[in-house]
């Protein structure tokens, strides 16, 4: 029996349909979110390996509360903390499972979630789990947000959840947004999914970009397998919020530890960002400098997005290009509003192929 034949036929009809294709590694990449082309330095993957044989597992068997939490993961925490400037940390299994993890433990009864209305799926999934009270507020809109924080005043806790980096749009979040949760005593998640490694005096983020101080307030999301080349992610917090976590927060306690490999992996490209840093920032603004001179386009990370605005043309561009060698992405809906092409300006690709990419894009235009 086809039990949802009918339901995959419609989305066929709609130009939604989607399916896994194996990467074409032959294809110049421009549709990954391996922002840094770390991925590919299999120098990471061979120092990695190299501390991963002298430990005595390689894999971590349990959760981090049943015998699964390992010294390496111990010594990636603190190495994150150490950079960013927080107090404490814990690795999760994927950037997924922390905004589970964040948004399903800290928002309570009594409390209210104000989250931006762009903000991941996943956050989004973990605001419809149980009875959490939420409101959306428009995209990067602090006025809006302000109205919340004034309106919910009477609220336990107001927890705002914005990115640093939006993944779609390709822009920051406003540094208003955390004087407001400052001003109105709002507990802070900062997604920087797309953020770090990207954006920043270090690449650290907006926190970094925006050279913030920590306080008790403030939590920072990570993903490994992004700029970091890697996969997990991490939650960087106070100490008091990542015991909380660590007692209320369902992936952590349910669910395996990281696995060691990810955790070294990304442990080497934390060192490889911060010893090249200079070089990194160089070549990210040369992206970014293209994008501006080719169409106009102010990019504030690495990723560029052209509305288009029709699900079936996307696919047809993005199938055009990749006969050219070009690997870009074709966003349909329902995940943006419009059908869009979004371009990731990685540094796994030279400067000269992104400006070939730019120059085969404007045929289409």
């Amino acid at each position: 029996m086809n039990y949802y034949e009918k339901e995959l036929r419609a989305l066929q009809r709609s130009g939604r349909f989607r399916s896994r294709e194996i990467v074409a590694t032959k294809l110049h990449d421009f549709a990954s979110n391996d922002y840094l082309g770390l991925a590919e330095k299999h120098e990471l993957c061979k120092a990695a390996c190299r501390r991963l044989e002298r430990a005595d597992v390689h894999a971590p068997k349990a959760s981090l509360l049943v015998g699964g939490y390992h010294k390496e993961h111990y010594a990636f925490e603190r190495a994150l903390c150490e950079a960013n400037g927080f107090e404490d940390g814990v690795v999760v299994g994927s950037g997924f499972a922390a905004n589970i993890a964040l948004i399903e433990a800290l928002v309570r009864k009594g409390d209210v979630l104000l989250m931006d209305a762009s903000y991941h799926a996943s956050g989004v999934l973990a605001s419809n789990i149980g009875r959490i009270e939420k409101e959306l507020f428009a995209h990067n809109d602090m006025e809006h947000l302000e109205a919340l924080l004034k309106k919910y005043h009477d609220k336990k806790r107001r927890i705002v959840a914005v990115e640093g980096v939006y993944s779609m749009e390709g822009d920051l979040v406003p540094k208003e947004v955390f004087e407001l949760c400052e001003r109105y005593d709002a507990i802070l998640i900062v997604d920087e999914a797309h953020s770090s490694g990207v954006v920043g005096e270090n690449l650290l983020g907006v926190y970094d970009l925006y050279d913030i101080k920590i306080a008790p307030n403030h939590i920072k999301m990570g993903t490994l397998g992004k700029a970091y080349g890697s996969f997990g992610a991490y939650i960087l917090a106070s100490e008091h919020i990542v015991s909380y976590l660590l007692n209320r927060a369902k992936p952590l306690i349910y669910a395996t530890a990281l696995s060691l490999y990810d955790t070294v992996l990304a442990h080497e490209s934390l060192l490889y960002i911060q010893e090249h840093k200079e070089r990194l920032k160089a070549e990210v603004e040369s992206r970014q400098r293209l994008a501006r001179e080719s169409f106009g386009i102010e990019m504030h990370s690495l990723i560029l997005p052209i509305p288009i605005g029709d699900n079936r043309r996307v696919v047809e561009i993005k199938r055009a290009l990749e006969a050219k060698g070009f690997a870009i992405g074709a966003i349909r809906e329902p995940t943006v509003p419009s059908a869009i092409l979004r371009i990731i300006a990685r540094l796994g690709e030279d400067a000269e192929t992104f400006e070939e990419l730019l120059k085969a894009l404007r045929n289409y235009f």
